[in-house]
């Protein structure tokens, strides 16, 4: 049986407007075989939207072919949400847009996929509520035959959590959480105070080690009421703004960019206490009530490793599986499940190995020939040993991008997109934030550790024998801890990874060898992006942000590749340029008649910086691409050949091209 699942805009072409958007943010599509993960992506790996929002075409396309099937093949398409709420969303589509005609959710879902795939799928829809798709998404990944099943996020199909039991495939449930209970949305809404919006919640996690909550304590302790039978009430916006107005803080409001003071220390480590108090109210209350010592927790909340780190410690449970795709792109693979189970579909009867089920990178051949293609701004060396090439790059102070295989499904690079660094270096904090990330110096980076020797380096309850997905900070033994300078937090914390030898062996490998080198078999691991896009998928997008960035080696597959210290601008205009999918050329005439040219973005604005001006020069060698022709060529057509004008114009790419505006790509 061939089950495809699913979560995203239910639009095409376009994207969401402002609301559908924030609500059907981070979009993916999984397949899944008699029980077993074929495939797994996010649609921003894809179509390179950071938390995209757009109908994950392009993702369910990906599955099938890994699948070797058609959508004709598969035997349920589900989708994360209550069929009852989709049709609430097709009606006030129709309301607010009168030329769409008035239908039931099933038949817009059914057009959309007729759009796209030529295929009739209404049939067999299925639809799956949001947080059993979490809790589903948890308990089949975990392995564990019984437990307690917890969803804690923001807000779907008008709800906010869930908690459940489980025996097997049979769930039952406890609790419901109403969107006035959301400690997702009350996150979101107190970071505002900090300069951050949504998406941002995880920053706010790095930044609360350094402040103290009990300056705030009494202010926060305000804005909820712990409650008998493992409850809890939250004040409304509206009282919460009156008590932050009242004690003042409004003055103190950050805005992005603008340095972090004590105050917003302060407020960062009240908001995380005051999250952590309420959720573990949450959790020891169930564990009582239910007896279960084993744990499945999903859900957008689940993200904060921090809470999740608190959890590991508490006793209240002998497992803790906390799903690595957390948030609601796993629910993809949650709704996924769920139709098996419907269906008879018989599970999986062990934890879910590894996440690696994205985009292969190919053969070798493949790799040599793509990275061929960048000659001339690149060069690149086949290496039978490159895992000691690698090792030997790394203990002598270089940083790399190191892709192999399949990439990851969720949010964290676990060895096969990833860059990488020494571990010990505690000034590497700083290096590779300059040279990559371009982000608040605070927030910390993750350790890579084999997983034979994770107890050695870090605090972790006995019975734990591997963290593999990222998801707990843990206290870094207090005799590591300047040992491991550059990956311990402020707090002797780390969000860790322990690697093991059966599911990335050469991962686990090139660890092991820089551990010879040093005697530490831990290395700084980060993901392998830029902070203007999502973490590189194919090899063209890692040489891309290979070449814009300071990293000072590339390692795809078995190949070791380097770069002069500037690209050489003859060489950059032999590239092609374009634009992504949800991005168009604009030129308006402003006040006083000038034309002003810009590349905007078809995305919803939580998502995408809507306008980004650029040269006329620029505009006429974009509106010109096709595909094929080079700017080299491009410019010689519409005449611009002077040295001063190319060179402008060349340096105005590349800039566009760093923050990923434009895209440039070997013919």
């Amino acid at each position: 049986m061939l089950i495809l699942g699913w979560h995203g805009g239910i639009r095409a072409g376009e994207a969401d407007d402002a609301m559908a958007g924030y609500s059907s943010h981070d979009g993916a599509a999984v397949a899944v075989r008699d029980g077993q993960v074929v495939a797994a992506i996010e649609e921003e790996r894809l179509n390179r939207v950071k938390h995209s929002n757009f109908f994950p075409a392009r993702s369910i396309r990906f599955c099938l072919e890994q699948a070797g099937a058609t959508l004709a093949d598969v035997d349920r398409v589900s989708f994360d949400a209550h069929e009852a709420v989709v049709d609430e969303f097709a009606t006030f589509s129709a309301l607010v847009a009168p030329e769409e005609p008035l239908v039931s959710g099933r038949e817009l879902i059914g057009r959309l996929f007729e759009r796209e795939f030529g295929v009739d799928v209404r049939a067999k829809l299925h639809f799956c509520r949001h947080h059993l798709a979490h809790l589903h998404g948890a308990i089949h990944a975990s392995g564990q035959a019984r437990g307690l099943a917890v969803a804690l996020d923001g807000e779907g199909d008008h709800l906010s959590g869930m908690a459940a039991t489980f025996d097997g495939a049979r769930i039952t449930p406890l609790v419901e959480y109403s969107p006035a209970q959301s400690l997702g949305s009350f996150y979101t809404a107190v970071i505002a105070l900090l300069g951050y919006r949504r998406f941002d919640e995880y920053k706010v996690m790095g930044l609360a080690p350094y402040g103290d909550p009990a300056r705030y304590r009494p202010l926060f302790e305000r804005f909820y009421t712990l409650l008998p039978g493992g409850q809890f009430e939250l004040v409304s916006d509206g009282v919460k703004l009156a008590l932050i107005a009242e004690h003042g803080l409004l003055a103190h409001m950050r805005r992005k960019g603008e340095p972090f003071s004590d105050v917003h220390k302060d407020l960062a480590a009240a908001i995380q206490e005051t999250l952590e108090r309420i959720a573990m109210h949450v959790f020891a209350h169930q564990a009582h009530v239910t007896g279960e010592r084993a744990l499945a927790y999903s859900g957008g909340v689940a993200h904060n490793c921090t809470l999740n780190g608190k959890l590991l410690y508490s006793g209240l449970f002998d497992e803790i599986f906390v799903q690595p795709a957390a948030h609601d792109a796993g629910n993809a693979l949650g709704a996924a499940l769920a139709a098996g189970v419907e269906a008879g579909m018989t599970m999986r009867a062990r934890p879910l190995p590894h996440l690696y089920f994205g985009s292969h990178i190919g053969g070798d051949d493949r790799i040599a020939a793509r990275l061929a293609a960048w000659s001339g701004l690149v060069s690149s060396e086949r290496c039978g040993d490159i895992v000691e090439r690698a090792a030997d790059l790394l203990a002598g102070g270089a940083v790399i991008g190191w892709v192999q295989g399949r990439s990851e499904f969720g949010p964290r690079a676990l060895g096969n997109r990833s860059i990488l660094a020494d571990a010990r270096r505690a000034d590497f904090k700083h290096v590779v934030n300059a040279m990559v990330k371009k982000r608040e110096g605070y927030r910390p980076f993750a350790p890579s550790v084999v997983e034979e020797r994770l107890h050695e380096f870090f605090e972790v309850p006995a019975a734990c024998a591997s963290l593999p997905f990222m998801i707990f900070v843990v206290r870094v033994r207090e005799a590591m801890r300047e040992v491991l300078g550059a990956v311990t937090h402020v707090d002797g914390t780390a969000r860790v990874q322990s690697v093991g030898r059966d599911s990335n062996p050469r991962y686990h490998a090139l660890i092991e060898a820089f551990g010879r080198r040093t005697g530490v078999p831990v290395l700084l691991n980060t993901s392998f992006n830029n902070d203007a896009e999502p973490i590189v998928d194919s090899i063209d997008e890692a040489v891309a942000c290979f070449l814009t960035t300071g990293i000072q080696y590339l390692v795809v597959g078995e190949h070791l590749v380097t770069k002069p210290p500037q690209p050489d601008p003859a060489q950059v205009r032999r590239l092609v340029p374009g634009l992504r999918a949800h991005q168009k050329l604009v030129q308006r005439r402003a006040a006083g008649g000038a034309i002003r040219y810009a590349i905007e973005s078809t995305a919803s604005g939580f998502f995408a910086q809507a306008s980004t001006p650029v040269a006329q020069d620029v505009f006429t060698v974009l509106l010109a691409a096709d595909g094929t022709s080079s700017i080299e060529a491009i410019c010689r057509g519409a005449g611009i050949v002077q040295d001063e004008r190319l060179a402008a114009l060349t340096r105005e790419l590349l800039q566009l091209w760093d923050r990923r505006k434009v895209v440039l790509q070997p013919g």
